[in-house]
């Protein structure tokens, strides 16, 4: 019988309750303001997110197991609570006027921010399937809402019913998955899973279909090729600072217990799940990129982005050494950063009645504002893998773990994969830089606090581009939570 939970094992989730209780409070703030005045829930939002830094701060020296091993409290655990509060605050900063321009000004739009933050967090620290399980739902309906969150428009509606019933689908795969696991070792826990599957016959075919059932359903969270089909179409449809938190949220969250489940609970079937992700790998990347060139809507365009990245990201996880682990780790800050980055300049250029979501949206921002311009490039380049961004140094650690490790050939095609997204990255620059019909949108956004996201962004890229050592080290100190 479980011993019944301490108050070491609150302690454990004090960033979590941190988080929760800040989010039941926007609630109650929503309900009492008036409509004029819901940027005051935004910004008490931020103040919760520093809240529970603070919280997290307190306790990151601490390693231990609550709630019977169902919770992880460790430094891989800080590392991907650190990105996620990362990310809820540079949401909610480039949120704060765009809203307002979409006329969908309400306070629970900042409190689901929250609450999906909550499940991310559970998902990062979960040392059970069920726990895991859970975090993944708080997450996914929380962002279920959020992508239909302009009630009134056909597009986003169609992205939340679509990301709705893929994610209800992927999530009965993952079911599947967590069922036959737990009819082979009588256990959630993933460390006894991995004692108990450690002693067993390793070519049982039931363990075989729960680790591809696995796979595919995190394939789904994460929009691994062939699993991405609904992806594009939510990305576009999506409100822009929802996409955003799409393309960034649920990926770290889903590395994070990609991780966790086959590093931690079936590290002995290695030897098949590498072959696996290594096909995913450079299927997803060929695909996302190639279909990337076509695109001329931009949000379709990063859509087709995240998903080469994600098989940049598999990389290092069929590397599976430390180095590549890490690389992970340290790509997933930079595609935080950048991918936010790019983001919050199509908001930048969003205007009532304008979105700004088309590449031509771009054309001549130049020479209407050499800085917005030079600030988009900087995403794009990072984007691309050019230095002296962060996005080059990621992808140097990530292919130099695949190269150490003896996947020379799978390095060379990531290298090839890089030089095509050149291609409709560079065409972005050329319209803003060279094409002389002016856009539509005749004036940019003056939202300070985006603005700031996009300081926090920019200066983020480079000093990581230019300094990664530390950002390294920290991701490598992460791993001892893991490995």
């Amino acid at each position: 019988m479980s011993p019944p939970f301490t108050i070491n094992d609150l302690w454990a989730i004090s960033p979590e309750m941190v988080l929760t209780t800040a989010a039941i409070i926007l609630l109650i703030l929503d309900f009492l303001l008036p409509p004029g005045r819901r940027a005051v829930v935004g910004y008490t939002g931020l103040l919760g997110i520093g809240a529970t830094f603070a919280a997290l701060g307190a306790s990151a020296g601490v390693r231990a197991e609550a709630f019977s091993g169902m919770y992880l409290s460790d430094p891989f655990t800080l590392f991907f609570k650190t990105i996620f509060l990362l990310i809820a605050a540079l949401i909610i900063l480039i949120s704060l006027n765009y809203l307002s321009v979409e006329g969908v000004d309400q306070g629970e739009y900042y409190a689901l921010v929250l609450f999906a933050t909550v499940g991310m967090m559970i998902m990062a620290a979960s040392g059970d399937l069920l726990s895991l399980y859970i975090g993944l739902e708080t997450m996914s309906l929380s962002i279920y809402v959020l992508a239909g969150f302009l009630r009134k428009d056909r597009r986003s509606n169609e992205a939340a019913l679509k990301y709705l019933l893929m994610g209800a689908f992927s999530s009965g795969i993952l079911l599947y998955g967590m069922t036959l696991l737990y009819g082979l070792s009588g256990s959630t826990n993933l460390k006894a899973i991995s004692r108990t599957l450690a002693a067993q016959d390793l070519h049982n075919p039931a363990l075989t279909l729960a680790m591809i059932l696995l796979a595919a359903g995190f394939g789904f969270k994460i929009a691994t090729v062939p699993f991405h089909m609904y992806l594009p179409d939510a990305y576009e449809g999506a409100p822009t600072s929802v996409t955003a938190f799409m393309s960034v949220g649920p990926k770290a969250a889903g590395f994070a217990v990609l991780l966790r489940v086959f590093l931690l609970a079936i590290p002995s079937l290695q030897g098949s799940w590498v072959q696996l992700f290594y096909v995913l790998s450079v299927l997803t990347m060929t695909v996302g990129n190639v279909v990337a060139i076509a695109q001329k809507n931009i949000k379709r365009m990063l859509a087709y982005s995240s998903i080469a990245h994600v098989g940049y990201l598999l990389i290092g996880l069929v590397a599976g050494s430390p180095l590549g682990i890490s690389a992970i780790l340290l790509y997933l800050l930079v595609y935080i950063l950048m991918n936010v980055g790019a983001f919050a300049m199509v908001i930048l250029l969003c205007r009532q009645g304008l979105r700004g979501d088309q590449i031509e949206d771009f054309s001549g921002l130049a020479q209407k504002s050499p800085l917005a311009a030079a600030t988009m490039l900087i995403f794009l380049l990072s984007l691309a893998g050019i230095p002296p961004t962060g996005g080059f140094v990621a992808k140097f650690y990530v292919f130099g773990a695949a190269i150490k490790a003896g996947y020379v050939l799978l390095a060379v095609i990531a290298v090839v994969n890089t030089a095509i997204s050149l291609f409709y990255y560079m065409r972005v620059a050329m319209v803003m830089y060279m094409r002389e019909e002016p856009s539509p949108i005749t004036a940019l956004s003056p939202s300070r606090p985006l603005h700031w996201a996009l300081a926090i962004a920019i200066l983020g890229i480079l000093i990581i581009g230019v300094y990664p050592g530390p950002f390294l080290g920290w991701a490598w100190v992460s791993l001892t939570g893991l490995l």
